[in-house]
């Protein structure tokens, strides 16, 4: 294979054009592959092909600076600098990050895979090539959705106005994780709205329409004119009033031609932006046909009839149920979400309420102060996103919504450790964060059936709420169970003096635990405000273990062991959660296994806290 001469880049500027496109065709069968047997991003990076190749022909990597936004269309990237031999590894415990990892290699220089910040360290990178006079060309590559994001405009527009020398790559393959919300062309509206632009285009089509004999001939010719001239004109007008040049739309899958773009651009003395027209998916039909899933984040699958169609499962099926339900039950209820209506289960809100379903683009800044405004004016707003995404609209959940005391609703999934996509993925803040907001209700179910009584509930308060929820297969509990999603739950009642408070996923842990330790077991459920009847049973044990998926500094037990010290206990408390550290990749099971926060370490926990006690 002639993928197997690929060392490094160097190795891809010697070949001819036969030789490329058999490149090509090889690079997609070895990443559906491997995708196949890890699970991974594939359609992304199957459209991002050809630009990846003309990327390393054009631009000498590490000595140009090749940025990547979003991080998981890097993969062709990896595969053409270096590490075809660890792609066995992908997404494995100890193996090949799903993103670039500086970690990894000198050619990687961004790891974080949130979207839209690549402008941002474009313009602050060559701040720093400029100040040291170096010969270094920095490259930008932009898309998959993260234009949508509101920083990715205001790195744009900083690059605008310093000037500084950055070539700008727009991957514009139409789509984000779902079809993206806004594609650049019809979200600038510049030119069609300009006074001038409207007047001369009124003017000719009435000189056209009065015409005789061709008049409506001509005039119907002139709409595609029309439409022409927006395509051409409209991306120009938008990034050239902000400072940036613009060439394009090119074909992304033609070599030469963006060889060509690539390197005029490179020439050119500030920022510049080449617009590349991809498909994602291209080369793998399932992936092509797919109208989501596959197109982003697949799981292992046959590599002949490729992943299988998508559907919530776990926790996000209990949560798409709840929504419908609630939906059908109140007509004030609204659904947000950040580029995720398939991931976050909210498709069948959208098919069911079309009017009532707001996909805004990755821009969870937005969603979150979107949604105060509804609140404020008699909406039920529920902003569906991934608990790491949550991180990004911080400060609009405390001063958009806090601060006004607002019903808006959180549906946080993914919290807690998450496995494959390693330290940007894992949703261990959400849980300090809320905890941190004045009003803010914060849910922890631990089974399928209490996430729905959760939402029930929180729909019913006057302020925010949060409902924090992970990934994989749910816990299932006899309904009768459940009771108020406001009140915890005594699981077990033990006598051996110790209490172990279970946050959400942990509980079913615990209840393993207990067995060993005689214990008495609480399922938290409401972390704030936390339950006053098991607070004062808490007390009354001589030692209470605190147990949650999340970071221990400022969590769930940190405000748990403060409420116990308020009430005067005296009982010793164990803090257990995740440490002040990046979590990197691997199997959930194994990771809370290492923070000794499965059952076989919440009884090594008491064991050594009793020991230490004795000495």
């Amino acid at each position: 294979m002639l993928l197997e001469t690929i060392n490094g880049p160097a190795d891809l500027r010697a070949l001819g054009p036969e030789d490329l496109a058999t490149l090509a065709a090889e690079i997609r069968e070895f990443v559906v592959q491997a995708v196949s047997v890890t699970g991974g991003h594939l359609g992304s990076n199957l459209g991002a092909v050809e630009l990846t190749l003309a990327l390393h022909r054009v631009f000498d990597s590490p000595r140009d600076i090749l940025l990547w936004d979003t991080g998981h269309q890097a993969y062709v990237h990896k595969l053409i600098t270096g590490r075809r031999d660890r792609f066995a590894t992908l997404r494995q415990e100890g193996g090949l990050s799903g993103y670039p990892s500086r970690r990894e290699s000198e050619h990687d220089w961004v790891e974080n895979s949130h979207a839209s910040t690549i402008l941002s360290y474009a313009h602050g990178i060559a701040t720093g090539v400029e100040e040291s006079g170096a010969d270094r060309r920095v490259v930008a590559v932009i898309g998959d959705g993260s234009m949508t994001g509101g920083m990715a405009f205001e790195g744009l527009n900083n690059l605008g106005h310093s000037g500084r020398r950055v070539v700008i790559v727009l991957n514009d393959n139409g789509r984000s994780y779902a079809p993206t919300v806004s594609k650049l062309g019809e979200s600038v509206s510049r030119l069609r709205l300009n006074p001038g632009y409207v007047h001369w285009r009124d003017r000719l089509e009435q000189v056209v329409r009065d015409l005789p004999a061709v008049g409506e001939l001509a005039y119907s010719s002139l709409q595609g004119l029309k439409a022409a001239v927006r395509e051409v004109v409209e991306p120009t007008v938008f990034f050239e009033s902000l400072g940036v040049r613009y060439t394009g739309p090119i074909d992304g899958h033609d070599i030469a031609g963006l060889e060509v773009a690539l390197r005029n651009a490179a020439a050119y003395d500030g920022p510049i932006v080449v617009h590349v027209l991809t498909q994602k998916g291209r080369g793998y039909t399932p992936a092509e046909d797919d109208d989501e899933k596959c197109l982003h984040d697949a799981p292992q699958f046959d590599p002949v009839t490729g992943p299988p169609k998508w559907a919530p499962a776990g926790y996000t099926e209990a949560f798409a149920e709840a929504m419908l339900d609630m939906g059908e039950r109140h007509p004030q209820v609204h659904a947000i979400t950040a580029a995720m209506p398939g991931p976050t289960g909210l498709i069948p809100f959208a098919e069911r309420f079309p009017d009532r379903f707001h996909d805004v683009g990755i821009a969870e800044q937005h969603a979150v102060t979107s949604a105060a405004g509804m609140a404020m004016a008699g909406l039920r707003p529920v902003v569906a996103v991934y608990s790491t995404f949550f991180t990004r609209a911080f400060d609009q959940a405390v001063y958009d919504v806090g601060l006004h005391g607002l019903p808006v609703i959180f549906a946080l999934d993914r919290a807690g450790i998450t496995g494959d996509d390693g330290p940007s993925h894992h949703g261990v803040l959400d849980m300090s964060l809320c905890l941190k907001i004045p009003g803010m209700t914060v849910f922890a179910p631990s089974s399928a059936q209490e996430l729905a009584v959760m939402l029930r509930d929180a729909l019913e308060l006057d302020g925010p709420a949060a409902i924090r929820y992970p990934k994989g297969a749910a816990r299932h509990v006899d309904e009768a169970d459940t009771g108020s999603g406001l009140a915890a739950r005594q699981v077990r009642r033990g006598e051996s003096g110790v209490c172990v408070l279970a946050v959400g996923k942990l509980v079913e842990e615990a209840e393993k635990a207990a067995v060993e330790l005689d214990a008495t077991i609480w399922d938290v459920r409401v972390v704030k405000p936390l339950d006053p009847a098991m607070l004062d049973d808490a007390a009354a044990h001589n030692v209470v273990v605190t147990v949650e998926d999340g970071v221990r500094v400022g969590g769930a037990g940190a405000f748990m062991a403060d409420a116990l010290r308020s009430r005067g206990s005296a009982a010793k408390v164990l803090t257990l959660g995740l440490p002040d550290e990046f979590i990197p990749q691997a199997k959930p099971s194994a990771l809370l296994s290492r923070f000794g926060l499965d059952a076989a370490g919440i009884v090594a926990a008491v064991r050594q806290s009793r020991a230490d006690s004795t000495v």
